[in-house]
């Protein structure tokens, strides 16, 4: 087998909040390998997000480590910190989070810009990505004149756009009537295995979830194998 794309060790999150002190992670560990489709479960509030969170680097747990290109992540300092996460990390939220005043080309390629890419293979690139979405006729379309599911595939385009090893994705289809869920889902699919990436998908849609390559649930802060629930 492979090396993992990412490991996750001993992840620990505490949040304290005016007194209060709640654990939502308490060691978690997780391996993720290139190519495969994994599902995350758990009741809201279990720590999912935070998991996810964590292991794009966009916040620092209470403790643990996550590894990308064999380095801890957490370890490092911001700037470093940022360059893996602008440079292997793909995250796609439940809110698509597009900017408005940008189309559908623009949001793709801000990405890549950012990254250090000049204006036209940033674009060249975002065109590639919406096109294998199906969204090649709407590419000058702002986010409000998209549908909801055009607007999470453009969102899902803009996450690869700079071919990440790992793409995260936090209830990418929980805005969703489930139609459109099913079609978004498709399309997350088939280009994270066709881009050859890891892929960590949080969902509260089981049946999605047994669509993936294996389903792991968040259980008193710890990844455990997913079962279903017998009678």
């Amino acid at each position: 087998m492979s090396s993992p794309a990412l490991s996750i060790r001993n992840l620990v999150r505490i949040y304290e909040t005016e007194g209060e002190r709640l654990q939502v992670l308490r060691g978690a560990d997780l391996d993720l390998y290139p190519g495969e489709l994994v599902g995350l479960v758990g009741p809201s509030g279990s720590g999912k997000s935070s998991l996810l969170h964590a292991a794009a680097l966009l916040e620092k747990p209470t403790a643990g480590e996550v590894i990308i290109e064999g380095v801890n992540g957490l370890s490092l300092p911001d700037k470093m910190r940022t360059a893996i996460r602008r440079r292997q990390v793909g995250f796609v939220y439940q809110f698509h989070h597009l900017l408005p005043e940008l189309d559908a080309l623009e949001n793709v390629a801000l990405p890549r810009r950012i990254a250090g890419a000049g204006v036209k293979e940033a674009r060249e690139a975002a065109r590639a990505r919406l096109e294998s979405l199906g969204l090649g006729g709407r590419l000058d379309h702002r986010p409000g004149q998209l549908s909801g599911g055009e607007q999470q595939r453009v969102a899902i385009a803009r996450a690869l756009v700079n071919d990440p090893r790992i793409v995260l994705a936090d209830e990418p289809t929980g805005n969703l009537d489930p139609a459109t869920s099913d079609q978004v889902f498709d399309a997350l699919s088939a280009a994270c295995r066709d881009a050859g990436a890891a892929a960590l998908v949080a969902t509260h849609n089981l049946a999605l979830a047994k669509r993936m390559d294996r389903v792991v649930t968040l259980v008193d802060g710890l990844v455990e194998a997913y079962a279903p629930k017998t009678a």
